[in-house]
């Protein structure tokens, strides 16, 4: 599904370069669940950046699902994020005038892939049912964050980007929130990139891969 090979990034400075990411090398396959860690500024969010399309290479390749995204021009790639992949934050990032019900359609419907049947179970499973008339403001923090978790998956991407999906949210509802996920992505075939600074949450998916240094760590390092 994902394979990142020999990716290079640096950022301009005042006083020079900044080297991000250092020759990184990284494959998921389809339908597994992988764990980014690393202390703050070793890359994490530039290669999820990266891997989403909304920055470019310096040198190396990242291919998904076939496609190499520094083949694909400014729409190509739009129409490549509304399609094939979804996007968790940490931030939630709902739209707030619109309702529960509307979020969660949002991306399927941008993607061409709005299914009924679909959007049901998400709101049965993700216990959204009796909030769907709600606006974001009304709901709790765990709330909104299982509507961005629907919202991803709603149009079934093939993987699934997650930045620190937890972290805004207290131990409990972050446990709660995370094995919902991890239910929904145990009956599909999408596979989960997640950037997380939490090692109780790394340890529940599949693999882990620690960034350092701007690249993944040996044993030794991590």
């Amino acid at each position: 599904m994902l394979q990142v090979q020999g990716v290079f990034k640096s950022y301009a400075t005042a006083r020079g370069p900044l080297a991000v990411l250092c020759g990184v090398d990284l494959q998921l396959g389809q339908g597994q669940s992988l764990a980014l860690m690393g202390e703050s500024g070793s890359g994490k969010s530039t290669l999820l950046h990266l891997v989403a399309g909304l920055d470019q290479v310096d040198q190396g390749s990242i291919e998904i699902a076939g496609r190499r995204l520094d083949q694909m021009n400014e729409a190509q790639l739009a129409n490549w994020r509304r399609t094939e992949i979804g996007l968790v934050f940490q931030q939630f990032n709902l739209i707030g005038s619109l309702k529960v019900e509307d979020n969660l359609a949002f991306q399927a419907r941008l993607a061409g892939r709005y299914q009924p049947q679909w959007q049901a179970e998400l709101t049965e499973r993700l216990g959204l049912g009796a909030l769907l008339k709600r606006y974001p403001e009304q709901l709790s923090g765990g709330q909104q964050q299982r509507v961005a978790i629907g919202r991803a998956l709603a149009s079934r991407p093939g993987l699934l980007l997650a930045d620190e999906p937890t972290g805004n949210l207290d131990e409990n509802t972050s446990d709660e929130v995370l094995q919902l996920l991890l239910d929904l992505l145990a009956d599909s075939p999408t596979s989960l990139l997640m950037v997380t600074h939490s090692p109780r949450v790394a340890a529940r998916l599949d693999r882990q891969e620690v960034l350092h240094l701007g690249r993944l760590a040996t044993e030794g390092e991590r």
